[in-house]
């Protein structure tokens, strides 16, 4: 995969370096310029690895393109609390497209891995209810929202783990670990936000956020249905 995509990946691994020295310099000019090249960068692979010829493709990159709009928003907080709001409402928009791609290969043979799925299901409920829980105390005005996007990105990581046995091993490999680099991402970001901030937070959320990115871009491009009408 990393020959095939060479060049790809060089530009993302100087794009991943460069965002990462903006976020440790705190470096606004340089963010502005970057940030937005995280997604659009992707998206790119994406279409090109693709050509979004199906249902699956096109619906990751609407939600690639949802998260590049949360990117800005957040981007921008400094200028207009607000954004915040809006920010998390787009990136929401973006796991619910994921959410639905990953749902159309779970259907293609939704009687397999009943052990798996029960099991991810009891892993993501876990997760949600426990870390909602634990940062309730601290959310003020923003509990519903949170609440709402944390049981929204679980379900994500869910969906995920219902991809077993249906797709090929290296997609289901990279969209998993994409979307548990995901939780990782948000909940640091919500932790930090709510709980405690804490030095190089950014640069923490920011790896992980372009890491989890990158994954499920690359499980969407090598995505393979093993069971096919």
């Amino acid at each position: 995969m990393l020959k095939k995509y060479l060049k790809f990946n060089l530009l993302f691994v100087l794009i991943f370096i460069l965002q990462l020295l903006a976020e440790f310099q705190q470096n606004n000019t340089l963010t502005y310029f970057i940030k937005p090249c995280i997604v659009i960068s992707l998206m790119g692979m994406l279409y090109v690895g693709t050509g979004l010829k199906g249902r699956f493709h096109k619906r990751l990159f609407t939600g690639l393109f949802f998260c590049l709009l949360g990117d800005v928003l957040l981007m921008l907080v400094w200028q207009n609390p607000s954004y915040f709001m809006y920010g998390l409402v787009a990136f929401l928009l973006g796991h619910i497209f994921y959410i639905s791609a990953f749902y159309l290969d779970f259907r293609s043979a939704q009687e397999l891995d009943k052990k798996g799925a029960r099991l991810a299901i009891i892993l993501c409920a876990a997760f949600s209810i426990g870390f909602y829980f634990y940062l309730r105390p601290h959310l003020g005005d923003m509990k519903l929202p949170v609440m709402v996007y944390t049981f929204v990105i679980s379900l994500m990581m869910m969906m995920a783990a219902f991809r077993n046995k249906r797709v090929n091993v290296l997609s289901f490999n990279l969209i998993l670990f994409g979307a548990l680099f995901f939780l990782v991402s948000d909940a640091t970001l919500a932790y930090n936000k709510f709980v405690k901030g804490f030095d190089f937070a950014g640069v923490l959320i920011m790896a992980t956020y372009m890491i989890a990115q990158y994954l499920i871009t690359m499980g969407g491009v090598e995505r393979k249905l093993i069971n096919q009408d």
